[in-house]
């Protein structure tokens, strides 16, 4: 989604690219509890190239939205390295890091987390502005963003008069709205029901395609999951791929 267009072309050949957007290496994160300590990645590799889409399943607790944290640049690993578009961003400040989640990365989680005195239109068209863009243009793309993911006769209805799967559908289109290049999402369908989290989920896949993102989706939902490109879980501290 650049300046001029909300979606863009399709994208899904890795060999067109020579680097992933999200490359993580050799990352290790560990969480301390009085005396004793909880080792939840130990030297976890993971690589996800433009418009293609992988599933991170796995048991609670297993460690996916940390890694998906890490991934984000919300936490910071205790070894290792993440790659951003081939930069690594490790030593960078906070501002830096800030500055890449603003424009590279968008996120999505399980709770909707619209503002809830806005309309749909409006939760989408606030971020853009906020990065900078004139209150027309933002409004422009995000009714075309809204319109794509179903939702043209939803636009001034507020988050509480939306169903669930009309509410996270506005979270996904707040989340690319500033055309980021990577998607994170962590159980974006965990609160809605078999039905709805298919159709929410296939809006959601077809938009990563579109849109050449690099997508990282948390799920339980096996599913889903065999929907995506590729599927991946964490096991033993490290992230193994699954067939």
């Amino acid at each position: 989604m650049d300046d001029t267009t909300t979606i863009r072309e399709p994208n899904t050949s890795a060999a067109s690219e020579d680097h992933p957007l999200v490359f993580l290496h050799g990352i290790s994160r560990q969480f301390h509890q009085g005396d004793s300590t909880l080792t939840i990645l130990k030297g976890a590799e993971l690589a996800v190239w433009p418009g293609q889409s992988v599933a991170l399943v796995g048991p609670s607790g297993a460690g996916k939205s940390t890694l998906l944290h890490i991934a984000g640049l919300l936490e910071h690993p205790d070894a290792g390295e993440v790659y951003i578009d081939a930069v690594a961003t490790s030593h960078l400040s906070d501002l830096q890091r800030t500055r890449i989640r603003r424009t590279e990365i968008g996120f999505v989680y399980q709770f909707h987390h619209l503002l809830p005195e806005f309309s749909a239109l409006e939760n989408v068209v606030l971020p853009q502005m906020i990065r900078g863009l004139a209150r027309h243009e933002a409004s422009r793309r995000s009714i075309e963003l809204l319109s794509y993911l179903g939702l043209k006769e939803r636009l001034t209805h507020r988050p509480a008069e939306l169903s669930g799967g009309e509410q996270q559908r506005v979270a996904i289109a707040r989340a690319v709205a500033n055309a980021p290049r990577i998607l994170l999402a962590d159980e974006p369908t965990g609160n809605l029901d078999v039905h709805t989290a298919e159709h929410v989920f296939a809006t959601l896949n077809q938009l990563v395609r579109a849109s050449g993102l690099a997508a990282i989706i948390a799920t339980h939902n096996l599913d889903i999951a065999s929907q995506m490109d590729r599927r991946v879980t964490i096991r033993d501290g490290l992230v193994v791929e699954l067939s």
